[in-house]
């Protein structure tokens, strides 16, 4: 079984929308597949995936704790594709006990697939990082805008953190040194990991040992979401180089997805847009997707080298082009065949502009948030 988390550092960056098309593309290449819901507290798969209010599901099963949780897998629109709903309304079903997580997890692997998709909820509360760690290949969802790569970096980051809780047992002095550090916010919010990393090699090599083991297993995965440039497309090359540099850890790039208007409409038909429109640009980036895991799976690549990561940017980078060229052909058609008029054309470009300006005014906030944190740290 191939086990796929998909989180993000905040919502909105189509990280559900993401999880249901994926599921369906994978599906359809003849792969046996699982839709999970543990988007506990805000489950809405079975919208997008076109199913009427369920009344079981993962709350059903923990709050009865008998059967399997396969009794409550249910039946799609789409072959080989089941899925497991999240059942919001169960009393306390977002805030797991260990012991819930850990039935969860057990029984996620006794489920007959090839494919297990797991859609985590927004955020870097601990069961989502848990389960997001559940597989060395998680993938996180962002978007260009500045909080959202942000968000995406810090939920890698709270997920190191939890590999070294993981790592480092009661009792020893990595555990003091990190239990330390995490009673101090403003300590924790600079420390340089590999630096820390380093010192607990010095005085305590057993931990040590256990950290680089569990971390050596942990190879994200990211998706880039709701482009609407191909310079966009070189905000996960920040990412990783953060990640790589603050966190000592790399990450594969399985590639772009443009915004797309289409989406809307067919969320609003109650299809997933790999159903609504299979010829649409989004739809076609999502196939490419899931050609990659699908190769990688095959291969059984759990390990990539630094040139086949950095071949996965490169491979990005050139889909946002290509996506790009024919995002704009296809304008130019709808233009010429009367399809879309000349007023369509400049209210589209209106609304680019609004969402342009908006995300420049967020983003002149942050630096002016950051300058005066800057600022108060120095006089400290």
């Amino acid at each position: 079984m191939h086990i796929l988390p998909i989180a993000s550092g905040k919502g909105g960056v189509g990280k559900s929308l993401i999880a249901a098309n994926l599921s369906i593309a994978l599906a359809q290449s003849g792969k046996k597949v699982v839709l999970a819901d543990l988007d506990l507290g805000a489950s809405n798969l079975h919208q997008i995936l076109g199913l009427g209010a369920l009344k079981e599901g993962i709350g059903t099963f923990l709050a009865n704790e008998k059967g399997e949780i396969s009794d409550y897998l249910v039946n799609t629109n789409y072959d080989n594709l089941l899925f497991l709903p999240g059942d919001a309304e169960i009393p306390g079903v977002a805030n797991l006990k260990a012991g819930q997580k850990n039935l969860i997890m057990k029984r996620f692997l006794q489920l007959d697939t090839e494919y297990l998709i797991i859609d985590l909820g927004a955020g870097s509360s601990y069961n989502t990082v848990d389960f997001f760690l559940s597989s060395g290949h998680g993938i996180i969802v962002t978007k260009p805008t500045l909080t959202a790569t942000l968000n995406a970096y810090l939920f890698l980051k709270n997920s190191v953190f939890r590999i070294m809780m993981n790592s480092f047992h009661k009792g020893t002095k990595a555990r003091e040194r990190f239990n330390e550090l995490m009673h101090d916010s403003t300590s924790i919010q600079k420390v340089y990991i590999p630096r820390l990393v380093a010192e607990i090699s010095k005085f305590d090599p057993e931990s040590y040992a256990n950290f680089r083991e569990k971390i050596g297993m942990f190879h994200p995965r990211l998706i880039l979401n709701m482009l609407e440039d191909p310079r966009d497309s070189g905000k996960a090359g920040k990412i990783r180089r953060s990640c790589r540099e603050y966190l000592d850890i790399d990450m594969e790039h399985l590639g772009i997805i443009y915004r797309d208007h289409l989406q809307d409409i067919a969320l609003n038909s109650r299809l997933p847009i790999i159903a609504y429109k299979p010829q649409a640009i989004l739809s076609q980036a999502i196939y490419r997707i899931a050609d990659k895991i699908i190769n990688i799976s095959d291969e059984d690549a759990g390990f990539l080298t630094l040139q086949e990561l950095d071949e996965s940017y490169q491979t990005a980078d050139l889909e946002a082009e290509v996506d790009y060229q024919v995002r704009v052909h296809d304008l130019e058609n709808l233009l010429h065949s009367g399809a879309l008029t000349r007023g369509d054309l400049i209210e589209t470009v209106k609304t680019q502009q609004f969402e342009i300006n908006s995300l420049k005014r967020e983003n002149q906030l942050i630096k002016s948030k950051l300058l005066k944190a800057a600022e108060e740290g120095f006089r400290v």
